[in-house]
C-alpha cells in the first residue's frame, strides 16, 4: 500500500502529538500529583529547620545580684552530603574539639545531613576551627548558637536554686519550680542553601523569634546568706553531725531571706554530688520538733482562755505517771505558771495543757498553725510533714505531742509557725519568689505578702512573745541565745532521733532552736536544727549546741540590717510570778 503525502503528513503530526500528549501528561503528573514528594527531596536537600534557642532568664537576689546565668557557648554540626574531603575535614575537628579521631569520622557520613559533633565549645575554638575550614576549601560544618548555665557562686544556695540537665530542664530548687517562666520559648527560622552549601538569603523561608525567659528575683539577700553559709560551714566542721539547716525569715511578710542545708553540692558539677547532698532539707526532712513545739499547746491554751499566763500548773516535781508510763521533766519542777512551762521547757506541764483543752481542738490548732499540710513555697517536693487526727492516737498521745513528739515537721512548717507568733498572730505563706520580670525589666508577675490565717489574737501572741524572751534570760533553758545588744526570744528544741525501722536510735538526737529577734520588733525569724552533732555524752541539747548558732548568726544579721541595738539591761526579761490557782481548777498550798 502506497502513502501519499497527505497521510504520512497525517501520521507524522498523529505520533508528534501522542508524543507530546505523553510528555504533557508526565509534566502535569510530575508537577501536580508528585509535587509534595519532589518538594520533600529538594528540601531535604537545600533546606534545613534550625532551632533557635530561648535565651534562659537569669535567676537574682533581692538587690539583683547575679545568681544563675547563661554563659555564651556554640555547638558544632556537620553535614555530612557537603563534606567532599572527610579525612581533612574529620581531623580539623578532631584536633580543635580534643576528640578521638574515629569517634568524629564515626559522626560523618554523607547521609547524615544533621549531626552534632560537639556541645559547649569555645568561642576561641569556634574560630580556629572555621580558620582551618576556609583555608582548606571546606563546606559541611555549621556552628550553632547555644549558652551553658552558669552559678557564679558554686555551692552558695545550691538546694535554692537547683540545676539544669542536658534537656535544657530544670532540676531541684527554682530552677525546677519556675522552670516554665525560665525557658521561655524557642524559635526556628528555615535555611536554604544551594549545592555548595551557602546559604541563600535572599530565598530564607520562615522565622519565628525566640521568646527569651523571665528573670526572677528571690526574696533571698546575699549578705544575710553569706552569713548563716559561713556559720554552717563552721558549725558542720566543728560538730560533723549528719546534716544542719539553718533558715532566716522575715516574720511579717514570709520572705526567705537565708537558707542553707549541709551536706551541699556544687549545681555547676551536679554529676559528682549523691542525693543526700543534694537534698532540700528545709522542705523535705520530717523531724520530730521536740520542744520548740511547746509554742503550739501553751499558744492554744491562751487563745481558748482556758488559763490565763499566771495559771499555776503542777509539775508533778518532775516525775507525771499516765497512761501506764512516766513522763518525765529535764528537771523536777513543783508549781509553774503557764509562762514558766514555757520557759523551763516542762513536759508535763505542756502535756497537762493539752489535756486539760482536750483532743479535738488542740489538734485543731495543730492544723491552724500549718503542720500537717505544704506551706505552698515556691521550692519542689515539700512535704506536709506528719500529724495524726485524734481517731488515730492512742492513750499517750495527748501527753507527748505537746512536747513535739508522736509528730512530724519541716524546718520550715516550723519557721512559719514561730513567725506567726512573731508578727502577731498571722500564719504567713513563705516566698523564696519575689517576683517575674521580663527582658525589658517590667515586672510579669509580683508575688506579694500573703496571709493564710489568723491562728491566734494579737492578745495571746504579745503575751508568747514575753515568755519566749524569757526563755533567753538567765533563768531560761537558752542563755547561750542571747545576742550582746539585742534582745532575742525563742526555744530549745531536742528530740531523739528517729530510727528509720522504728522506734529511736540511742543517744542520736535532733537538736534546734527556733527564735527570733529583735524581740520588741522582729525583724528576723531563725532556724537552726542539727541531727546527730558529735559532742561529748550528755551535752547534746537544744540549747547548748544550737543556741549558740542562733546567737551568732542572728548577731551578725541584726548588724547587717542596721537595726538600732538595745540596752544592755533590756536584755533581761522578768517573767510575772504567778498567783492564782493550777489549771486542774484545785488550790495548790
Amino acid at each position: 500500500m502506497k502513502w501519499n503525502h497527505q497521510t504520512r503528513a497525517v501520521i507524522v503530526v498523529g505520533v508528534f502529538a501522542l508524543a507530546l500528549t505523553g510528555f504533557s501528561w508526565r509534566l502535569i503528573h510530575v508537577q501536580v500529583v508528585q509535587h509534595h514528594e519532589f518538594a520533600r527531596h529538594a528540601a531535604e536537600h537545600h533546606l534545613r529547620k534550625d532551632i533557635i534557642h530561648a535565651r534562659r532568664g537569669s535567676i537574682r537576689d533581692a538587690r539583683g545580684e547575679v545568681l544563675a546565668e547563661n554563659l555564651p557557648v556554640r555547638t558544632v554540626v556537620a553535614d555530612g552530603s557537603l563534606i567532599k574531603n572527610m579525612p581533612a575535614v574529620a581531623e580539623i575537628l578532631s584536633r580543635n574539639l580534643v576528640l578521638p579521631l574515629e569517634e568524629v569520622e564515626g559522626k560523618i557520613q554523607a547521609e547524615r545531613r544533621y549531626v552534632i559533633i560537639k556541645r559547649e565549645v569555645s568561642e576561641e575554638a569556634v574560630l580556629k576551627i572555621r580558620e582551618e575550614l576556609i583555608l582548606g576549601e571546606h563546606r559541611g560544618v555549621h556552628f550553632e548558637n547555644d549558652s551553658i548555665r552558669l552559678y557564679p557562686n558554686g555551692t552558695m544556695m545550691c538546694h535554692i536554686l537547683g540545676f539544669m540537665n542536658f534537656e535544657r530542664q530544670g532540676v531541684l530548687g527554682v530552677e525546677k519550680s519556675m522552670n516554665d517562666y525560665l525557658s521561655g520559648r524557642d524559635g526556628y527560622r528555615w535555611i536554604e542553601r544551594d549545592r555548595t552549601g551557602k546559604e541563600l538569603v535572599p530565598y530564607r523561608g520562615l522565622e519565628k523569634a525566640a521568646e527569651d525567659g523571665l528573670t526572677v528575683q528571690l526574696t533571698i539577700d546575699m549578705g544575710l546568706q553569706s552569713i548563716v553559709e559561713s556559720e554552717i560551714d563552721t558549725a558542720f566542721a566543728n560538730l560533723n553531725p549528719r546534716s544542719i539547716t539553718i533558715i532566716l525569715a522575715d516574720p511579717h511578710t514570709g520572705e526567705i531571706r537565708a537558707l542553707a542545708n549541709r551536706p551541699q553540692f556544687d549545681p555547676n558539677r551536679p554529676g559528682e554530688a549523691n542525693a543526700e547532698s543534694q537534698k532540700n532539707r528545709a522542705v523535705l526532712d520530717m523531724v520530730e520538733p521536740g520542744s520548740t513545739f511547746k509554742i503550739v499547746v501553751v499558744s492554744a491554751a491562751l487563745n481558748e482562755a482556758t488559763v490565763r499566763p499566771e495559771t499555776l500548773i503542777f509539775c508533778e516535781n518532775g516525775n507525771f505517771s499516765y497512761g501506764g508510763r512516766i513522763l518525765k521533766d529535764s528537771r523536777p519542777h513543783g508549781m509553774l505558771s503557764v509562762m514558766d512551762v514555757l520557759v523551763k521547757s516542762s513536759n508535763i506541764g505542756s502535756a497537762k495543757l493539752a489535756m486539760q483543752m482536750g483532743e479535738r481542738r488542740f489538734y485543731e490548732y495543730i492544723r491552724r498553725f500549718g503542720f500537717g499540710e505544704r506551706t505552698g513555697v515556691e521550692l519542689p517536693g515539700e512535704i506536709g510533714g506528719l500529724v495524726h487526727p485524734p481517731s488515730q492516737w492512742d492513750k499517750l498521745s495527748i501527753t507527748r505531742i505537746p512536747m513535739g513528739h508522736a509528730i512530724c515537721a519541716t524546718p520550715l512548717q516550723l519557721v512559719m509557725a514561730m513567725s506567726a507568733i512573731a508578727n502577731g498572730g498571722k500564719l504567713m505563706m513563705p516566698r523564696i519568689v519575689r517576683r517575674l520580670t521580663d527582658s525589658s525589666g517590667r515586672t510579669a508577675l509580683d508575688l506579694g505578702p500573703a496571709v493564710i490565717r489568723e491562728v491566734i489574737t494579737p492578745e495571746t501572741a504579745h503575751v508568747v512573745q514575753r515568755a519566749l524572751q524569757g526563755v533567753t534570760s538567765e533563768g531560761g533553758t537558752a542563755r547561750l541565745a542571747r545576742v550582746e545588744g539585742y534582745t532575742v526570744a525563742g526555744k530549745t528544741g531536742t528530740a531523739q532521733r528517729v530510727d528509720p525501722n522504728g522506734g529511736y536510735t540511742p543517744n542520736k538526737y535532733v537538736v534546734s532552736f527556733l527564735g527570733y529577734g529583735p524581740a520588741e520588733n522582729p525583724a528576723l525569724t531563725c532556724m537552726v536544727i542539727i541531727d546527730d552533732a558529735s559532742t561529748p555524752q550528755g551535752s547534746n541539747y537544744g540549747g547548748t549546741v544550737a543556741a549558740p548558732i542562733f546567737s551568732q548568726v542572728m548577731g551578725q544579721a541584726m548588724k547587717y540590717l542596721d537595726l538600732v541595738p538595745v540596752l544592755a539591761s533590756a536584755t533581761d526579761t522578768v517573767i510575772p510570778r504567778a498567783k492564782v490557782v493550777s489549771s486542774a481548777g484545785r488550790k495548790k498550798p
